[in-house]
């Protein structure tokens, strides 16, 4: 094959690649090998049916004379076969094997995460051509790939893809597949999986391994650590990196002429040895996908076992309108639906989060008794998914008013801080009373003290609203409490607004496992954070305060309409902010 083929930025689907060449020569051997296992055997009943005395079928003798003597080895035989397969089908391999044509995925669904698509295309090209690109260009195949990513960002739906493209056994598995209650069994599995994979390469020129949930079997030894038994921890991990070099064990057949090979040699001299039959190593891919790569032993990650960690990230805007055409063209909707309304209400999501947004944006057209989705219906359906169905509770009036109250706060002091709110609501969504949603304006990757200081503001906004109109908080304002703490910690703790530069998110503290705990546990953190808190409980109540009017517009319009659209809060509080 000409190594420039690789160069090009898409999959070599060309007949003389390295693993179809492979596939046809070991179709014809195993044709040859058919021809002879039922040659021989024809062969043989042929000459015996010539020279007069053909096979007779039946029953051995010792059957036919003693029957009772039969039926009981047939008991024993089923008795012993009932406890050994429960233990014996305990050390078989978990994985499901897909073939090409299983798959509905190809690349050309991948859309989005340009550049991850490309490394993934050029380690397949590779993959395929192992020999061409040994022989030509003096290189090695990646014999590990790692995906690595936060939930739904494509690491799964990527690697089938590559699976179909590829043309060869796709052996999928779940790493918690590989526990099991018999000690040693879990080890074996692994065996069993890697044996099934260098059958699988050899006889089709190539395989590729999936492991989901790497971090599962994965995870870094830590000897005499808690949990990390040699059964569970230590032992999995060192088979997993016995057999990440194993594609050069040798077969059953080459090991039988290998030995045979030898015995000869010691009968010969040493200028008359016989040859050693070459090994034949085995063409493998294994892709592994973790939502945790820094868990991972280090040993896992060095050249030669998982060579290469690509990385899945959220998509950008520019990645989410794509993504968004994507699934529109597959989906019912509205002439005003575009993919750049979609990508700009999606900040923040995975690909799998906006398919199924849409999904639930065309159960809310049905319910409505349409035929397709509106922009309309994709708000609605964020909503739901993101902070769940609302039900009104019933309030008492004082309860109502009060309620009301300290959303509009919350409102009030997103809008002066030039949020972008989306909704104001008084009715129940999980287990909340009442929410304010907002955001950016235009996505932004970076975050400031400015900024946290602004939504610690916005945070105590209600708790101020209901001191100013009714003397005192409710135990509406818990939650709220939690959002500002969490926002002090991270002044503190992580972006050294504290005065101290030394981040306590860093340190490994026994008993302190968030960042809040370990400010807790820090005086002089803990007593600057309560600072920022004050701080921000001043700027919310003087906010609540220079601009009351707006703040009982927008707490009755709530008690009116229970919730209110985005434009509808900046129009009430651009109409009566005081200048």
């Amino acid at each position: 094959m000409d190594i420039a083929k690789l160069q090009q930025g898409d999959v070599v689907r060309t007949a003389d690649v390295d693993t179809s060449a492979h596939r046809e020569r070991q179709r014809r051997r195993r044709l040859w090998k058919l021809v002879v296992v039922l040659g021989i055997p024809t062969l043989w009943f042929w000459v015996r049916e010539l020279s007069g005395n053909p096979v007779r079928p039946g029953l051995p003798a010792i059957i036919r004379q003693s029957p009772e003597l039969a039926l009981l080895v047939v008991l024993m035989s089923v008795m012993m076969l009932l406890m050994l397969v429960p233990y014996l089908g305990a050390g078989r391999s978990p994985h499901t094997l897909l073939r090409p044509e299983d798959s509905k995925v190809r690349l050309a669904d991948v859309v989005g995460a340009t550049q991850t698509k490309r490394e993934a295309i050029d380690t397949l090209n590779i993959f395929l051509n192992h020999e061409s690109f040994r022989e030509q260009m003096g290189g090695s195949a990646r014999r590990g790939v790692l995906f690595e990513g936060p939930p739904g960002t494509g690491k799964t739906h990527l690697a089938k893809a590559l699976a179909a493209e590829a043309g060869v056994p796709f052996l999928f598995v779940a790493a918690s597949e590989f526990q099991s209650m018999f000690y040693g069994q879990t080890n074996r599995k692994v065996r069993t999986y890697f044996k099934a994979l260098r059958k699988a390469a050899r006889a089709e020129g190539g395989a590729i391994g999936f492991i989901e949930e790497f971090d599962a079997i994965g995870a870094a030894r830590s000897g005499m650590g808690v949990g990390n038994s040699r059964e569970g921890g230590v032992g999995i991990v060192n088979e997993l990196l016995v057999q990440m070099q194993s594609f050069e064990l040798p077969t059953l057949s080459q090991r039988i002429r290998g030995s045979i090979t030898e015995r000869v040699n010691r009968l010969l001299p040493l200028d008359r040895q016989v040859r050693r039959p070459a090994l034949q190593t085995a063409n493998i891919l294994i892709v592994a996908a973790t939502n945790r790569a820094a868990d991972l032993d280090p040993a896992l990650l060095r050249p030669g076992r998982f060579d290469r960690t690509i990385h899945f990230d959220v998509p950008p805007r520019s990645d989410r309108a794509e993504i968004a055409q994507y699934y529109l063209d597959r989906k019912r909707h509205e002439s005003t639906v575009s993919a750049a309304f979609v990508a700009d209400l999606t900040s923040g999501y995975t690909p799998v989060r906006i398919e199924k947004l849409l999904d639930e944006a065309l159960v809310v057209a049905l319910r409505d008794g349409r035929g397709a989705m509106t922009t309309h219906d994709i708000v609605a359906a964020q909503l739901v998914t993101e902070v769940g169905m609302s039900h009104d509770v019933g309030y008492h009036p004082d309860e109502r008013r009060r309620v009301a109250v300290h959303e509009a706060g919350h409102a009030l002091v997103a809008a002066l801080t030039g949020r972008d709110v989306k909704l104001a609501s008084i009715l129940r969504r999980a287990g909340s009373l009442g929410l304010v949603a907002h955001g950016e304006f235009e996505e932004r990757y970076l975050k400031t003290p400015a900024d946290a200081t602004d939504l610690m503001a916005v945070a105590l906004a209600g708790r101020a609203a209901e001191i100013q109109e009714f003397g005192e908080a409710s135990s509406g304002i818990a939650s709220d409490l939690a959002a500002a703490t969490n926002m002090a910690a991270q002044l503190v703790g992580m972006l050294g607004a504290g005065g101290s530069l030394l981040s306590l998110e860093a340190a490994h503290m026994p008993g302190a496992g968030n960042l809040v705990a370990k400010v807790f546990h820090d005086e002089k953190a803990r007593d600057k954070a309560d600072e920022f808190m004050n701080a921000a409980a001043d700027r919310a109540a003087c906010a609540v305060l220079e601009h009351r009017r707006a703040l009982i517009a927008l707490a009755d319009a709530l008690c009116e309409q229970d919730e209110l659209s985005g434009d509808d809060v900046h129009a009430i509080v651009a109409a009566n902010v005081t200048a």
